[in-house]
């Protein structure tokens, strides 16, 4: 703050009267807890779609597994650092990647409800869920950049993480997940 003040136009000369700093244990502490609290509610997630969509719930669950090891690969190979609010757009994904698997899930239902074949169902499934899962997508990662663009620190780690975790979701649901539910039909 000093620093700022110095270089701007101030009159006065600001001297530094205190300074205090944070230790890691705060932050080791709070990334432990934001961990313990992801892993439930993950594990939550995948008990839900196990339970209510059974046999396709299995392959939500193969294609959310896929996009967290994508996340995790890809914030390891460029070296992000993982924070709390990293931890928070991690969560975010897994919701959108649950989120977009349940559209293309119940597109399928609604496919055979009308009476289609199993594998027209499927394939009709993914192209109409398409528009909504791009379009969600799209405005979140719209939103993850401007949060990027404006904020500082923390807000800037959460942008990041949310904007991986969305590229990575795209392609686990709409890829992994076909591939999937191809492999299923054909065995």
């Amino acid at each position: 703050l000093i620093l700022t003040l110095k270089t701007g136009s101030l009159k006065i000369k600001p001297e530094l009267e205190s300074e205090s700093t944070i230790g890691p244990t705060v932050g080791e502490q709070a990334i432990r807890t934001g961990t313990i609290s992801m892993i439930l509610g993950a594990l939550a997630t995948v008990l839900f779609m196990l339970g209510y969509y059974r046999r396709v719930g299995s392959i939500a669950v193969l294609a959310l597994l896929a996009n967290m090891a994508l996340l995790l690969g890809a914030m390891a190979l460029f070296r992000f650092t993982m924070t709390l609010p990293g931890l928070a757009g991690l969560v975010l994904t897994m919701g959108m990647a649950v989120d977009a698997n349940i559209l293309i899930f119940e597109r399928i239902r609604e496919e055979l409800e009308k009476g289609k074949v199993l594998a027209q169902a499927v394939k009709n499934g993914f192209q109409m869920a398409l528009s909504t899962i791009v379009d969600a997508n799209v405005t979140t990662l719209i939103t993850a950049l401007i949060l990027y663009k404006v904020g500082t620190g923390p807000v800037r780690g959460f942008a990041v993480t949310l904007s991986v975790g969305i590229i990575t979701s795209v392609f686990s649901a709409l890829v992994i997940s076909r591939l999937l539910c191809e492999i299923y039909l054909r065995y």
